[in-house]
């Protein structure tokens, strides 16, 4: 993002912000801009947990398996114990 950019073009960006906003605006500012860049991250991330987790692929071979073993299950509980 700032590749194009050189130590004198960083120390000239300074510069001028010293110039328009003073010194005593300018760690203010700085704390501003760092508060909103943290607030974005973490809606951010919270979007990105927001997300559909991919689902498994389940085969009708597998459904009919669980099926089957359910339906033992519930013979096998109705049945009188000997």
């Amino acid at each position: 993002m700032l590749s194009g950019i050189g130590a004198t073009g960083i120390v000239l960006i300074i510069l001028v912000a010293l110039l328009l906003f003073g010194p005593n605006k300018l760690p203010e500012l700085g704390r501003a801009f760092g508060r909103t860049l943290r607030e974005f991250k973490e809606g951010a991330r919270d979007i990105m947990d927001e997300e559909p987790k991919p689902r498994k692929e389940i085969r009708s071979e597998d459904v009919h398996v669980q099926q089957s073993a359910k339906s033992d299950d519930t013979q096998s509980s109705t049945k009188p114990q000997e």
